[in-house]
């Protein structure tokens, strides 16, 4: 199928994100997944116990009891994305080949949202005797099969005829997935609305695999057979009509109605999975009192939310967008369901397990959040409704409620082969995971798009500045600000073939020719006057250095925030914002908090940047400021103090001040998770800690490790940094006045957009905490 749009039409993808995605796929090496080993292989000894002669204690285990395998191989966490390429979101029938980019993209969310490792399996295979003898071949090496891509109506035989082979989950996600989440909704808006299932009309636009997978598991929640009206592009499926299969025809009606607006009369909802803008605004007008509008189509729905709830302001609208309310997306439940499926060594997925991923996703939004979990969304949680039916696909509590719901199913239905004896250390297990996911950044994304203020940055000529000020705008995290010339700005934006128009979609402060020149050197030489800056050199640093314009910017109350630190040294950098912005009150000096995002987890390190050898009163102070930092991210901090002391065994100057700094922090954070002085691997174990130090007040990892000095800190950021293939966040300057953050010449175009997110929070938290 070609990606060529009709004439007329705007194109699939934009010239800038094509460009941009196809640089994310093969750079810094082709694709996005790798296989990496998860023992040693070290030594000789090491060998003979992977391979031979060792690993035939295994096989023979395995031989006895084949159930050995979920311990001795990766097999239990190990799933199968199989496709043909016939049927791939967006583009049709492009073959297997093509489809394999969405397959590896599967693949990435199966590991990022529930630690799931998975080979994606491309096969040519469109007969569906073939691709049933290909997938269920493959039993031996998976614990899971998750089919996608396939067309209707093949899909439904291949799904199962596998089902009833196979002694692993087979779950096809295009039906399922879409499925279970829209089970929810509709289980959610009919609480809100006072009506029962079993008594609802039900009307579908499309009858593909997701429309007749979302009608049969709403069957088996209680709706009633004659109830559901099913129409497609030949409009009513009724009884008789040429060209019925039996999967569509299952839910033919006896009626001499043959359009969409024909039936459309007294319905309670509408599913829609098929064409843009088919749900006419005056259809909506015969629908029933408070209907659900599921306009499910992509990217353009059938019908616009704002078009619905002119006509119809009663009705609770989803759609399959995520820059609406009640984004209905496949990612809140299939990799939970395997997660769940797998850890019972599950035979299969069957209804009551997908039954209960719907009521545990249904029950989720009706839950207030957590006071961590609220302030990470911005300071206010999301409040069960019509605007907030079903939750955010980022919400780290899915994992939490959705797999231990379908582990349990699967027990009370027989068909796990691992029971879990102990629930409460498995959902232990699964909130430890939710903090090593990676997916740390998504609650302050979704925090800077509430607050959407206005972020200045000192290197707006910057190839990197202007990268992420496209993915700034594109996903609504700030107001960008720019400081460069225009025509060095233009000449970029074309070389780089990006989008981007200055005074339409971004402010662009010319340093050679701004209006506020004199304001601002005015308001420079009030903050600088007084330390060794005369009124000429204000003069010439307002028009020369980047750094000076955007904090005199952020201290007149013109941008809320500012990113600098792209070129020249971190310390110069912090000299103006020093002189111009200043400390917070009551602080000492500023700190840098640098957090690494490892495939481990995400930790914290202070300070990596500023004070070479901080005091204790520093060492406290920096503590609990990257303390209430880290509280942003949803997180609650575990505070190790670092030393080549362990709880005592060392005497030196900088052990003595890692232990007085523990005891300032204790009085005046009692509630913190806080120990120390320890060293670096007891931060990190329970088990090593225990050894030393039973009574210490620290549980589990300590997530945020405070350095005795400056050379700690950097070098041990800089190695793990690159050792450990970590994503660098930062560094977050602690202790300004006014948000401002330094970052660093290595620092990459993902880099920039990760800080103005963290920079648009930290200026909305600064101004709530002004107003009240």
């Amino acid at each position: 199928m070609s990606t060529t749009p009709p004439p007329g039409q705007p194109p699939l993808i934009a010239d800038d994100l094509k460009e941009s995605a196809l640089h994310y796929h093969e750079f810094p090496r082709p694709g996005k997944l790798e296989i990496q080993a998860t023992k040693p292989l070290g030594n000789q000894r090491d060998l003979a116990l992977a391979y031979s002669p060792g690993v035939a204690a295994a096989c023979e285990a395995i031989v006895e009891d084949p159930l050995a395998a979920a311990r001795l191989t990766s097999r239990q966490n190990l799933v199968a994305v199989v496709s043909n390429g016939t049927a791939v979101l967006g583009l049709g029938n492009i073959g297997p080949l093509a489809a394999k980019p969405v397959m590896e993209g599967k693949a990435v969310l199966f590991k990022k949202f529930a630690g799931i490792d998975v080979f994606d399996i491309e096969v040519d295979a469109l007969d569906v005797d073939r691709a049933v003898e290909v997938i269920a071949a493959l039993e031996p090496t998976f614990g899971g099969i998750n089919l996608e891509d396939f067309k209707a109506p093949e899909c439904f035989e291949i799904e199962t005829r596998l089902r009833e082979r196979m002694g692993i989950p087979v779950f096809h996600d295009d039906q399922h997935g879409t499925a279970i989440i829209v089970g929810a909704a509709v289980v959610n808006a009919l609480s809100l609305s006072g009506k029962k299932i079993e008594d609802v009309k039900i009307v579908t636009s499309g009858a593909g695999a997701a429309a007749l997978a979302c009608l049969n598991l709403l069957m088996s929640l209680g709706a009633r057979r004659e109830n559901i009206w099913v129409t497609d592009i030949d409009g009513l499926v009724w009884e008789g009509r040429p060209g019925l299969n039996p999967y569509n025809g299952a839910f033919a009606q006896a009626s001499e109605a043959r359009t969409l607006a024909d039936v459309i009369e007294g319905a309670d909802i509408f599913l829609g999975l098929s064409a843009p803008r088919v749900l006419k605004p005056e259809y909506l007008e015969k629908m029933a009192e408070r209907p659900l509008i599921m306009a499910l189509a992509n990217p353009v729905p059938e019908i616009m939310p704002d078009v619905a709830r002119a006509a119809r302001p009663d009705a609770i609208v989803c759609t399959g967008r995520s820059d609406f309310p009640n984004q209905v997306n496949n990612v809140l439940c299939f990799p939970y369901i395997f997660r769940g499926a797998l850890d019972v060594a599950a035979t299969t997925i069957n209804e009551e397990m997908k039954a209960a991923a719907v009521h545990a996703i249904a029950r989720l939004a009706r839950e207030p959040m957590s006071d961590v979990a609220a302030r990470a969304y911005g300071g206010e949680g999301k409040v069960f409704g019509p605007d907030y039916l079903i939750p955010t696909p980022f919400d780290p509590r899915l994992i939490l409620r959705i797999a231990p719901a379908v582990a349990k199913a699967a027990m009370e239905t027989g068909v796990a082969q691992k029971p879990i004896e102990d629930f409460k250390a498995y959902r232990d297990r699964l909130e430890r995971f939710v903090f090593r996911s990676g997916l740390i950044m998504k609650p302050i994304f979704a925090a800077a798009r509430q607050a959407k203020r206005r972020v200045i940055y000192a290197d707006g000529e910057d190839e990197r500045v202007l990268r992420a000020t496209q993915v700034v705008l594109e996903e609504g995290l700030a107001d960008p600000i720019l400081i460069g010339r225009p025509s060095v700005v233009a000449r970029r934006l074309a070389r780089f073939g990006l989008s981007l128009k200055p005074g339409t979609d971004f402010e662009l402060v010319n340093p050679e020719d701004d209006p506020r020149y004199r304001d601002y050197v005015d308001s420079y030489l009030s903050r600088a006057g007084r330390m060794g800056v005369t009124p000429d050199a204000a003069r010439t640093i307002i028009r020369t250095n980047t750094t000076a314009i955007a904090a005199t910017a952020v201290l007149r109350g013109d941008a809320d925030a500012m990113i600098c630190g792209l070129d020249g040294r971190f310390d110069r950098h912090l000299r103006q914002i020093r002189m111009v912005i200043g400390l917070a009150p009551g602080t000492h000096d500023f700190s840098a908090l640098s957090l690494l995002i490892l495939n481990r987890g995400a930790y914290f390190f202070t300070d990596t940047y500023v004070t070479h050898d901080p005091s204790v009163e520093e060492i406290a102070e920096m503590t609990l400021m990257s303390a209430r930092h880290i509280r942003r991210f949803g997180i609650e901090p575990k505070v190790a103090l670092l030393s080549h002391s362990n709880f005592g065994s060392g005497d030196s100057s900088s052990a003595r001040k890692m232990r007085d700094a523990l005891g300032r922090i204790r009085d005046t954070a009692p509630g913190l998770e806080v120990d120390g002085e320890m060293h670096g691997d007891a931060a990190l174990s329970q088990i090593l800690r225990d050894r030393v130090m039973p009574a210490s007040t620290l549980r589990g990892e300590a997530n945020l490790l405070v350095f005795p000095n400056l050379d700690a800190a950097n070098i041990a950021m800089n190695l793990i940094k690159v050792m450990g293939d970590a994503l660098p966040v930062g560094p977050i300057l602690v202790g300004a006045a006014r948000p401002a953050h330094i970052l660093t010449p290595s620092v990459t175009s993902r880099g920039v957009v990760n800080m103005t997110a963290i920079a648009a929070v930290e200026a909305e938290t600064a101004l709530a905490d002004a107003a009240g």
